[in-house]
């Protein structure tokens, strides 16, 4: 049982013991009058907050509605304090719970005339009330026909959206392309490739990552890996050297990138450029190794990679005499 569990049980168990002892001591109305003024309290509070809010942002009608409930609750809330007039109190409690129903029934299908709740999806939708007749047709889990008509609508966020609740990813995928071309943001390029990937589409997905990458140059090594996943070894070849650019750039920077262009270097069959690069990162990592010892670590896989054995393993001794001492003074 981990802890929140334990400390919601054990809160239950308090309420409960508190709840039989008010009970036994003092009557179950005592208990009852009790609840009441605690919860007609909250709902005070909670409602003042909301009408602060809802001056503050200046939205009037929703001002007017929260001072009326805010003056019911706390009428209700003196009423059950000075435990008077019963019936008013229970009279405010059904107000408030048809008042919890019609909020939730208004929220359930937003933008939605009072008369246009009352008809089905078919008919708004021959009314052409295309975007109330898909939120009909989402709310009751006909998410195919809400995809199509958010489409048909240009409501092409919504449309991806239920088009993956039945799983039609190749459609939702292109228009994901299409909100690229239209909003050249490269989230949409991301998701298209996702959804591409669910098809088994690989070489559809790998070109989606391709025009990510030409973004996100960072990338290019993903690119080569979904080509070679799609057997695509001529694109595949391309990407692994649009990667292996990338990484010779940001090796002038920061130099433990050169275990990326030795990697790079190896898969395109270059070994002596590949054993090159091994050697410039061992040469930073020792210069890093002075000031943090963790980096022996990486300077006994590079010469591991080198075949160097010897070496890799003095660079472990290193590395293991480096983590004793920081145990020891830590």
């Amino acid at each position: 049982m981990d802890k929140l569990k334990l400390y919601t049980f054990l809160l239950t168990v308090m309420v409960l013991v508190l709840a039989v002892l008010i009970i036994w001591q003092l009557g179950y109305l005592v208990l009852i009058q009790l609840i009441l003024c605690l919860t007609f309290l909250g709902i005070t509070l909670m409602l003042g907050l909301f009408l602060i809010a809802a001056i503050f942002g200046k939205i009037w009608k929703y001002v007017f509605c929260l001072a009326v409930m805010m003056c019911l609750s706390v009428y209700a809330t003196y009423l059950s304090v000075t435990w008077q007039m019963l019936e008013v109190v229970g009279g405010i409690i059904i107000t408030f719970i048809l008042g919890l129903f019609i909020v939730t029934w208004c929220f359930s299908e937003p933008n939605m005339g009072v008369i246009d709740r009352f008809k089905s999806a078919e008919q708004l939708e021959k009314e052409n009330k295309f975007a109330r007749a898909a939120i009909k047709y989402e709310k009751r889990g006909d998410f195919k026909k809400a995809a199509e008509i958010y489409e048909h609508i240009n409501f092409l966020e919504k449309a991806t959206q239920n088009y993956m609740k039945v799983k039609e990813y190749a459609k939702a995928a292109k228009i994901y392309e299409q909100l690229y071309e239209k909003e050249d943001d490269i989230y949409y390029l991301k998701e298209a490739y996702e959804c591409w990937r669910q098809t088994k589409n690989i070489e559809k997905a790998a070109e989606c990552l391709e025009r990510f990458a030409n973004k996100e140059q960072w990338f290019w090594e993903e690119v080569a890996k979904a080509y070679e996943e799609a057997n695509n070894q001529v694109k595949a070849r391309e990407a692994w050297n649009r990667a292996l650019e990338y990484y010779l750039n940001v090796t002038k920077e920061e130099g433990v990138f050169w275990e990326g262009v030795a990697k790079i270097y190896e898969k395109l069959g270059n070994k002596n450029k590949a054993k090159d690069a091994y050697e410039r990162l061992i040469e930073y990592c020792i210069k890093q190794a002075q000031e943090d010892g963790t980096w022996w670590k990486h300077i006994a896989e590079a010469y591991e990679s080198l075949g160097e054995r010897d070496k890799a393993k003095e660079a472990v001794r290193e590395y293991k005499t480096y983590k004793k001492i920081f145990l020891k003074t830590h």
